[in-house]
């Protein structure tokens, strides 16, 4: 978090030389029109801006103030400051984009996390989530920890929230704000839809 306090505004000037990931597009296109979306560990906004110029009802959240605040000048509205661990939705969006946000969870707290974003989300509802990969736990060249998970270790993660109805995982490589390529693996989820009996 201290990293995130100091360097807020320049990973903001980053970010704007960055665009959005791929993925996102693949998210969006799972939704319907005007959807709901919580954009969960937001950083600076760039993500969030993108969503919002789909037309889709966005909610930003990032555990910093110093990057909530960047974010807000991005896109012009406000941006709640909330630790994952006390996400309090309870089936309020259609979709959470959680881009590189989720792998600060320490190993030991991801599943209860997680619980709480299944919560979240409406039946059917969408979860985009990417992490880095590796299969262990530690820190990066700029001290930031990560939870680095392998496939089946996300996929296990996601089984101990609840039930869906599908887990697509994909996997791949990409360098990091500290500039060192790492493999990364996410996932695009659908929470289960209730069975109704006819």
């Amino acid at each position: 978090m201290s990293f995130y306090t100091r360097e807020a505004a320049a990973y903001a000037a980053r970010s704007d030389r960055i665009g959005t990931t791929k993925e996102l597009n693949r998210f969006v296109a799972q939704l319907p029109k005007h959807a709901t979306v919580l954009d969960l560990g937001c950083g600076t906004g760039r993500d969030t801006q993108a969503l919002i110029d789909a037309g889709l009802d966005v909610t930003a959240i990032d555990g910093s103030a110093e990057m909530a605040r960047e974010a807000e000048k991005r896109i012009g509205r406000r941006v709640r400051v909330l630790l994952f661990e006390n996400l309090d939705y309870t089936e309020a969006f259609d979709g959470i984009w959680a881009n590189a946000s989720l792998l600060h969870v320490p190993r030991a707290g991801l599943a209860p996390v997680l619980a709480r974003v299944y919560r979240a989300l409406t039946p059917a509802g969408i979860l985009f989530a990417s992490f880095k990969s590796g299969g262990k736990e530690g820190r990066d060249t700029l001290g930031r920890y990560y939870n680095y998970l392998d496939p089946p270790e996300l996929e296990a993660a996601l089984k101990t929230a609840g039930l869906w109805a599908s887990i697509d995982l994909t996997q791949g490589r990409a360098k990091g704000y500290d500039g060192v390529e790492t493999g990364f693996v996410a996932c695009l989820a659908r929470k289960a839809a209730p069975v109704t009996l006819a």
